[in-house]
């Protein structure tokens, strides 16, 4: 193991932190490259620090830097970017900035590496997004979820061979990114691999209306807020624990040279898949009392339905089995109310039928 630290850009959110965590306990050194412009996540960044010290090494600037990036690029041993804007609401309301930070931030980094020229890898967080809102699939009712017609899709999900269909600023951004990454493979040399991501929720994840929905979920019922949900809330997602996304972005970093150039889709698989409302039954349960729910419109690009096929990256990656998302949500809720220090009665029972 060289000296050389491993980069992280985002690397005091969510998932971010919980890699960094995973590599500094394996002993790596870890360099976080993050703007801390979310809310919360400097908790993230003193609780790497309380537990692995010097190992971390906190840089503070903006993806949008290329000077500053590239001088934290500049001696990596590798490379995870999980840097963005994350929200399709905000790139609506901010197409330039989402460009900036997605696109141009992701080529800033790209041309470090190439600069380099000296096989530096780089695994990307790329999205679900990049295949559009796939309305063309057909879908019938099955109890309180949506469920495709397609026998194949309903029982292995989307794979990676579904065309790729940019809508909404934010599909457009991150999906550009995406093809930016594997070119760079083709192209320069650049050992690089993209994770198409469905929705991740665990710990330290600090969820909002538009981004970390599990956890934004959990805070409004511990907190007895209402929860508004867009559309009919019969949309399902595979929800992968993050537990099992940082092993597979370890794994492609450990196996790069074997994945080199491929995309995966990355998500709980047909096994976690929810709906909305499913998910809210089960959060009702496990605080013990009523949700109070809410109805809007829904929003641009929204699915009804994704659920990643993870047959490839079970195999090229060799990925262990999922958290199911009942436990994984209880313990989210547990992590939750201690971390907020909320009062309010989870339900310990469930909580330990769920594990």
């Amino acid at each position: 193991m060289t000296d050389a630290p491993i980069l992280i850009t985002g690397g005091a959110g969510f998932i971010g932190s919980n890699l960094a965590d995973r590599l500094a306990a394996d002993g790596h050194r870890v360099r976080l490259y993050d703007a801390l412009s979310r809310p919360g996540v400097e908790r993230n960044l003193a609780w790497l620090r309380s537990r692995h010290g010097d190992r971390i090494e906190p840089i503070v600037a903006d993806i949008r830097d290329a000077t500053a990036l590239a001088g934290a690029a500049r001696d990596a041993k590798a490379v995870f970017h999980l840097a963005a804007q994350v929200a399709v609401t905000t790139s609506m309301a901010d197409p330039r900035a989402d460009f900036a930070i997605n696109i141009e931030g992701t080529l800033n980094l790209l041309e470090a590496l190439r600069e380099r020229n000296d096989g530096t890898p780089l695994i990307f967080a790329s999205t679900n997004k990049v295949y559009g809102d796939l309305a063309d699939l057909d879908y019938q009712l099955v109890g309180d979820a949506y469920a495709p017609v397609d026998p194949t899709v309903r029982n292995h999900g989307i794979g990676e061979d579904r065309p790729l269909d940019f809508h909404t600023p934010y599909g457009v951004s991150k999906g550009a990114a995406d093809q930016y990454v594997l070119d760079y493979a083709r192209s320069f040399g650049v050992p690089t691999a993209v994770m198409r991501m469905s929705c991740i929720y665990g710990q330290r994840q600090m969820g909002t209306e538009d981004q970390g929905w599990v956890a934004h979920f959990l805070i409004r019922a511990l907190e007895g807020k209402p929860i508004t949900l867009y559309g009919d809330g019969l949309q399902v997602r595979d929800i992968l624990d993050v537990s099992n996304a940082v092993d597979a972005y370890v794994r492609a970093w450990q196996r790069i040279d074997q994945v080199k150039g491929r995309a995966f889709n990355l998500g709980g698989g047909p096994a976690n898949a929810v709906s909305l409302r499913q998910l809210l039954a089960h959060i009702e349960a496990l605080v013990g009392r009523p949700v109070d729910v809410r109805y809007s419109d829904w929003r641009a690009g929204d699915q009804r339905y994704f659920v990643a096929d993870t047959r490839s990256a079970e195999k090229a990656l060799g990925l262990a089995p999922k958290v199911n998302w009942r436990s994984g949500v209880a313990e989210l809720a547990r992590w939750l109310a201690a971390e907020r220090r909320l009062n309010l009665p989870i339900d310990e029972p469930l909580l330990q039928a769920a594990s």
